[in-house]
C-alpha cells in the first residue's frame, strides 16, 4: 500500500522548487535545457513525465542531476517502503542509494562499495554517519576519525568533512537534516 512502485514520484515540484530557488523563468531553463516553454510547464504541472534524456537535460540547466531530481521528488503518499532492490542509477562498484525519496525534513543515503569523496563538503543542518559494514576513515575539523562496523559519527551543521572507505565492500548509512530545513540559528543572530 505505501510501496513507491504504487505510487509514482511528482518529480514536477522537485523542478520547480529547484527553478525557484535558483530565481530561474521557465524560459531560461528552457533556453538552457533546449527544451520548450510548455513542455517544462506540463512536467512542473505533472501533465507530462520527462523522459530519462529530458530529465538529464532539466537537470543539467538547474545545475544538479537527474538522480538528485529524483530523490528530492514528492512520492504520491506519505508512507514509501524502499526495497533494497529497487533499481539505482549509480554503477554497481560503488554506489550512492537515497533511503528516502521526496522533499522531506531528513535526507538519508546508503554508501556501498569504494567512496572516496576526494573533495570537502559542508552541510547546512546535523548529519550522523553509521557503518553497517566495512571501515571508514572521515577528516572533520582537522582530525580523522576511524570507523569500523557498528560505529556512528555525528557532525554537527557546518561542519567541513570528507570520507573514504578504507575497506572493500564498505556500506556505510547517512541520515542528515535536510538542507532546506532552517534548523540551525542563524550564526549572526548569535552574535548580537
Amino acid at each position: 500500500m505505501g510501496d513507491h512502485k504504487e505510487q509514482p514520484l511528482r518529480v514536477g515540484a522537485a523542478v520547480r522548487r529547484r527553478r525557484r530557488t535558483l530565481e530561474l523563468t521557465l524560459s531560461a531553463v528552457a533556453e538552457r535545457s533546449g527544451l520548450s516553454v510548455p513542455f517544462l510547464s506540463q512536467v512542473e504541472n505533472e501533465r507530462a513525465r520527462p523522459s530519462k534524456p529530458s530529465l538529464e537535460r532539466i537537470a543539467d540547466a538547474l545545475g544538479t542531476t537527474a538522480v538528485e531530481l529524483l530523490a528530492a521528488a514528492d512520492p504520491a503518499c506519505s508512507v514509501d517502503v524502499v526495497r533494497a532492490e529497487d533499481d539505482c542509477l549509480a554503477p554497481p562498484v560503488s554506489r550512492a542509494r537515497s533511503l528516502v525519496r521526496g522533499h522531506h525534513q531528513l535526507h538519508a543515503m546508503e554508501f556501498t562499495g569504494d567512496h572516496d569523496e576526494g573533495r570537502e563538503v559542508q552541510h547546512r543542518n546535523d548529519e550522523l554517519m553509521y557503518v553497517v559494514e566495512g571501515a571508514v576513515e572521515v577528516e572533520a575539523e582537522g582530525r580523522a576519525h576511524r570507523l569500523g562496523r557498528g560505529d556512528t559519527l555525528y557532525m554537527s551543521g557546518g561542519v567541513r568533512h570528507r570520507w573514504r572507505a578504507t575497506v572493500p565492500d564498505t556500506r556505510v548509512v547517512v541520515v542528515a537534516v535536510a538542507d532546506h530545513i532552517e534548523a540551525l540559528e542563524d550564526r549572526h543572530r548569535r552574535g548580537t
